[in-house]
């Protein structure tokens, strides 16, 4: 097995990605999975899925699930203060790296890095610098499954979220949208793929627009099996 690391997990594609390709490569031990919570709506930050969904998720891959709590309104000082608490923890823990999903935003890499170099951890890119065409590609040729749960109505119209991320919907995507929604187009949750024991039941409940700007689907855990509408 190699070194300790923690993988940051939003419980989308990129996160489900990056995991894939750690494990292919053998380089890491994954010792869990980390995630941000909206403490006030019980859902995981930006891609407005359910708590639950993301712990029956993690189950599903076989990996404990760590869980920072942020207010709606938590400041960038708060945030920071929690994570810098949380990652001295790994530390204790005999934990050296964290691993990121992100592909090619600098100003965000740049900020990760500086963050855990306070605790002398490293930051660890897997999925850095491919072509996120190619990189979806490679997501659904492994197996993947992952549905819309939020969009940007900036970009994208309403009736993107809730659908399959597949080649049809890469296919429909207006030019200016990167097919990874790298720059926060759109959000996913997989719910089973070739990292999963087993697939994440869920059913779809309604559609929400906050702020005017962000339309998230509501996923509502179920023992019923996968229903995508």
């Amino acid at each position: 097995m190699g070194t300790k690391a923690i993988m940051s997990w939003s419980g989308g594609k990129d996160s489900a990605m990056a995991l894939y390709e750690v494990r292919r490569a053998g380089d890491w031990e994954i010792a869990g999975l980390l995630t941000t919570i909206t403490q006030d709506y019980d859902r995981v930050c930006m891609h407005g899925v359910r708590t639950a969904l993301l712990e029956q998720q993690a189950a599903a891959l076989g990996l404990p699930l760590d869980k920072i709590y942020l207010g709606a309104n938590e400041s960038q000082e708060g945030y920071d203060a929690k994570m810098q608490t949380y990652l001295a923890g790994c530390r204790e823990r005999d934990i050296h790296a964290v691993i990121f999903g992100d592909l090619f935003l600098q100003d965000v890499r740049q900020y990760r890095e500086r963050n855990l170099s306070k605790v002398g951890m490293e930051a660890v890119f897997p999925l850095w610098g491919q072509d996120t065409r190619a990189m979806a590609d490679r997501f659904l040729h492994a197996g993947f499954q992952a549905i819309i749960t939020c969009v940007d109505l900036q970009t994208l119209t309403r009736g993107f979220v809730g659908r399959r991320y597949d080649p049809a919907f890469l296919a429909d995507l207006p030019p200016e949208a990167d097919p990874c929604g790298e720059r926060g187009e759109f959000h996913s949750f997989v719910y089973d793929g070739p990292l999963f024991h087993s697939p994440v039941p869920f059913q779809t409940g309604r559609t929400v627009v906050r702020e005017n700007r962000l339309a998230y689907l509501d996923l509502i855990p179920s023992s019923a099996g996968v229903l995508v509408s």
